[in-house]
């Protein structure tokens, strides 16, 4: 919806989009993009704008506004890869010639982008990692890490985080609640450094922090995101995962639902080709002790995630012979892309 000609994006490029619909309801998302020259690109970016740009000004006889040009730059920021966006912007700035257009598209990209990723910073001071993520948000670039309740203030442009505070006692959860979050912030701890290699998780509680004891509600969020990227090898893979888990006092009732926000992998040699799969489930366990609890739903996130991702794997290993066949595209190159997740 950013072009108002969408021509002016398709007709420069063939774009496959393949929707498959498999058993473990995810889709492929594929972009088969021509690109020989084996240098580190999202696709031809700057034949893409350009193009746009001189499509719209044969048809409309105008040059495209400021306001079209920022979102066109904010579409290519957005739906750039895993680990990619810093190469996705540096051909931006180069294309726009334009530092007011370039700097408003990257300062409202690149937040919306971090917070999708999940992205990893390393907070200063030896505090460790922090999630970039919508449940730790605060105000003002200020990202809540759970585990070591400091308060990491994010530079999203250049990816890095700049300062560390204390977060504040209304910022944290109240003893009781901070006893289930810890107790499965260990254990998804301990499986998430068995499941991925590069993989780092959070637990937030999201409702009811403020709780001091049985009988009320609240409910607690495990962020898990892992990526592995070798770009000089052209291909990088992500999983990010989110699971909300209801504590229900009255019925005593753990209710999981779990979002496999996004697998993703993308080989660029020779060639653009990238998954994008996703994936809904949901679970209950009882209301226990923290750590039993923590314990259950510990082994219900290793059990769904272990049996989506032995499912991709199954359904990958047909594409050279359905999705691929017949393609012009080498397709043995391929047959090692999943693991990247």
């Amino acid at each position: 919806s950013c072009f108002t000609n969408q021509k002016a994006f398709t007709d420069h490029y063939l774009l496959l989009h393949i929707s498959l619909s498999l058993s473990f309801s995810s889709a492929f998302l594929l972009f088969l993009v021509p690109n020989k020259s084996k240098r580190f690109r999202f696709f031809p970016l700057k034949f893409a704008l350009q193009r746009a740009r001189k499509i719209g000004m044969a048809e409309e006889e105008t040059e495209l506004s400021e306001e079209q040009r920022k979102e066109i730059a904010k579409w290519f920021l957005l739906n750039a890869p895993a680990g990619e966006i810093q190469y996705v912007a540096k051909d931006l700035k180069s294309v726009l010639n334009d530092d007011d257009v370039y700097n408003e598209a990257v300062s409202e990209a690149f937040p919306v982008y971090n917070k999708s990723h999940m992205i990893c910073l390393e907070m200063p001071g030896r505090f460790g990692d922090v999630l970039v993520t919508s449940y730790g948000e605060l105000q003002d670039n200020e990202y809540l890490d759970p585990k070591t309740a400091q308060v990491a203030i994010v530079d999203h442009v250049k990816q890095v985080c700049t300062e560390v505070r204390p977060a504040t006692d209304e910022e944290l959860p109240s003893p009781y609640i901070e006893e289930y979050r810890c107790a499965l912030d260990i254990e998804m701890s301990k499986y998430v450094g068995e499941a991925y290699p590069k993989g780092f998780c959070s637990v937030y509680c999201t409702n009811g922090k403020d709780v001091e004891g049985p009988g009320s509600d609240f409910e607690l969020v495990v962020v898990i995101s892992a990526a592995r990227l070798s770009p000089q090898n052209f291909c990088n893979g992500s999983w990010r995962s989110i699971w909300n888990i209801e504590f229900k006092d009255d019925i005593q009732i753990l209710e999981l639902k779990g979002k496999l926000q996004q697998v993703g992998a993308h080989y660029f040699e020779e060639g653009n080709v990238q998954l994008d799969a996703r994936h809904e489930c949901k679970d209950s366990t009882l209301f226990q002790s923290p750590d039993d609890s923590a314990v259950s739903i510990a082994t219900i996130i290793r059990h769904h995630e272990t049996e989506y991702l032995a499912s991709l794997e199954a359904s990958y290993l047909n594409l050279p012979d359905t999705t691929f066949k017949g393609s012009s595209q080498e397709t043995s190159s391929y047959s090692n892309l999943i693991p990247m997740a």
